[in-house]
C-alpha cells in the first residue's frame, strides 16, 4: 500500500542541472529519514543523500557542493537538486524512505527515475 511517486530525471548536458521529487503515500506509520540513492550502469547501488525529518544531512563525496537535498514533511516529500552534473552522475535514480532508525524499521523504495549527463 506504500507507494513512492519520483519524477524529474532526464537528459542533460554537463554542467547542466535537474531537479528530482519524490512523494511518498499509502500505509506508513512514521518516516525518520528520506533520501535517494543511484545505480550507474555495471555498477552497485551507492547513497547519494539522506534527510531525516530533523533536517540532519549525509551526502556522498562525490557530490558534495554539487548536490542539495531538502525535504517537505508536511508533503511527505524529498527533492534533491542537482547542479554541475557531469557524465559519471549518469545513473538511476531511486528514491528512499526509512520508517524508523531502528534495524526492524520498515524501507520502501521507489521504482527509479533516470539521469543521463551527455553531450
Amino acid at each position: 500500500q506504500v507507494q513512492l511517486v519520483e519524477s524529474g530525471g532526464g537528459l542533460v548536458q554537463p554542467g547542466g542541472s535537474l531537479r528530482l521529487s519524490c512523494a511518498a503515500s499509502g500505509s506508513i506509520f512514521s518516516i525518520y529519514a528520506m533520501g535517494w540513492y543511484r545505480q550507474a550502469p555495471g555498477k552497485q547501488r551507492e547513497l547519494v543523500a539522506t534527510i531525516t525529518t530533523r533536517g540532519r544531512t549525509n551526502y556522498a563525496d562525490s557530490v558534495k557542493g554539487r548536490f542539495t537535498i531538502s525535504r517537505d514533511n508536511a508533503k511527505y516529500t524529498v527533492y534533491l537538486q542537482m547542479n554541475g552534473l557531469k557524465p559519471e552522475d549518469t545513473a538511476v535514480y531511486y528514491c528512499n524512505v526509512k520508517g524508523g532508525v531502528a534495524i526492524e524499521s520498515p524501507d520502501y523504495w521507489g521504482q527509479g527515475t533516470r539521469v543521463t549527463v551527455s553531450s
